[in-house]
């Protein structure tokens, strides 16, 4: 029989389970904190309905206590929680954050964590030797290796489960993680201590890692705090870790336009992709993730409707796009829209020469046999070319910024730039382009100070 006990402002539910091997009585709780706003009676029913059903639930055993270690409770959390909500990538990451929060605070129950103990956590994260054992640098000529075994570095992608950009990381002497290691060191026969050797430099987090753990953990406790297994989340007591703000990389007006002059002598898959990324603006996912049925060629006007992303879990997957602000349409340029009929020509030539081997996906860009690209094929790419003419070193995503900083600098209203980049809030937009919204205000300033002048000097003395 479940028995209530009224609190300050919640009322505690317990429910005896009996007596365990020594003795002692088995009791699971739960706390109920009624709404603001309901009145007795309210209250008096829905306490009621409340004690029923935790009942119901500890009897079948489908109920989980404050008493719980945090280690269990996060495996539980991916299974109930974060598998039917969160987006692949973002599982992916947190997947990556359980081995050092389950090492630290995995032993706890989580209605026994406290602030202090987060505290100490992040301290020890950015410890020296946190990283150190977690990458590893190549010890072998990863290429040839590759090479030997008669495969592209497309093909040893696919068998190796391993992005193309991180197996570039990998054979250009970059540290990678230990699971990227093992897939490739499987793919290729070998044992991990023939091929590599534990990363010893570089071996402290970042302040936007240790700013992972925080989210990650904090998301965890939120969900315990709204099944009702602990009253509060001790992440919400204490500051989140600082962490370092990035300094945004864009090209200026002159890079951008010799950026674009550059493409026109390139293969016709990058020199679109580069093209599009600079007068859209749009995500590297929602890029490979376009289809030939988004662009309206009698319009002008291309759909943004879904995302390609990529694992070493599942590979290259299709996923819907961020948020709803994010699923979008914009106008293009005359001359973007005849690139595109252009490069849509030029794929129906690749793929009568493939013939039957080609695979119909309907996507813009594609392997040679018609399969979606690599999310991370233009990263690769991008940076032999930056390298080859001479040009400042970026990141994909660097292009979305050159696009809405040229956008801001030639005084486009803000909403109608975060409308175009996808963005849920146009204080969003603010806040990342507060720098350049700022370059643009003066220069409104300086500009309307000449007009102004100019009339004052016209009047007659």
């Amino acid at each position: 029989m479940a028995s209530i006990q009224e609190r300050k402002d919640s009322y505690l539910i317990t429910v005896s389970c009996g007596y365990d091997s020594k003795g002692r009585q088995i009791r699971k709780t739960m706390t109920w904190k009624p709404d603001p706003g309901m009145n007795e009676k309210q209250i008096e029913k829905e306490l009621e309905r409340q004690k029923v059903f935790f009942e119901d639930q500890v009897r079948k055993g489908h109920h989980l206590s404050g008493n719980v270690k945090f280690a269990d409770f996060i495996e539980t959390w991916f299974k109930d929680y974060a598998e039917a909500q969160l987006r692949p990538r973002t599982i992916y990451g947190y997947r990556q954050l359980k081995g050092h929060t389950v090492e630290a605070l995995g032993h706890l129950q989580i209605d026994r964590i406290q602030p202090h103990h987060l505290l100490a956590f992040y301290k020890n994260l950015a410890e020296p030797g946190m990283k150190a054992g977690s990458s590893y640098v190549c010890m072998v000529d990863l290429k040839a290796q590759i090479k030997a075994k008669g495969l592209s570095v497309e093909q040893f992608s696919e068998i190796s489960q391993v992005s193309i950009t991180t197996i570039r990381t990998a054979w250009s002497g970059q540290p990678v993680v230990l699971q990227t290691v093992q897939n490739i060191c499987t793919a290729l026969g070998l044992k991990i201590e023939q091929a590599f050797k534990p990363n010893d430099k570089g071996n402290v987090l970042s302040s936007n890692t240790i700013g992972h753990y925080h989210s990650f953990i904090s998301s965890v406790l939120e969900r315990a705090v709204k099944w009702g297994l602990i009253d509060s989340n001790p992440c919400r007591r204490i500051d989140p870790p600082k962490v370092e703000p990035k300094k945004l990389q864009y090209l200026n007006e002159d890079e951008a336009a010799r950026m674009i002059e550059l493409l026109q002598n390139e293969d016709e898959p990058y020199k679109t992709i580069f093209n599009l990324l600079l007068y859209t603006g749009i995500r590297r996912g929602e890029l490979m993730g376009l289809e030939w049925k988004d662009m309206d060629f009698n319009t002008g006007v291309l759909s943004i409707c879904r995302t390609s992303q990529q694992t070493s879990e599942r590979g290259i997957f299709t996923d819907d796009v961020k948020n709803t602000s994010s699923r979008r349409s914009m106008k293009l340029t005359e001359d973007v829209i005849e690139m595109l009929k252009q490069y849509k020509a030029w794929q129906a030539e690749e793929a009568a020469k493939v013939g039957d081997r080609w695979t119909d996906a309907d996507r813009l860009f594609t392997t040679w046999e018609g399969k979606p690209m690599s999310p991370d094929a233009p990263y690769a790419w991008l940076q032999g070319f930056t390298k080859r003419h001479g040009l400042p070193k970026i990141t994909v995503h660097g292009l979305r910024h050159t696009n809405a900083t040229l956008l801001i600098g030639q005084g486009v209203n803000v909403r109608t730039v975060a409308g175009r980049l996808g963005h849920s809030m146009a204080s969003t937009t603010l806040n990342i382009y507060s720098h350049e919204l700022q370059s643009a205000d003066a220069a409104a300033a300086d500009a309307l100070g000449g007009i102004l002048g100019q009339k004052k000097d016209e009047r007659p003395g």
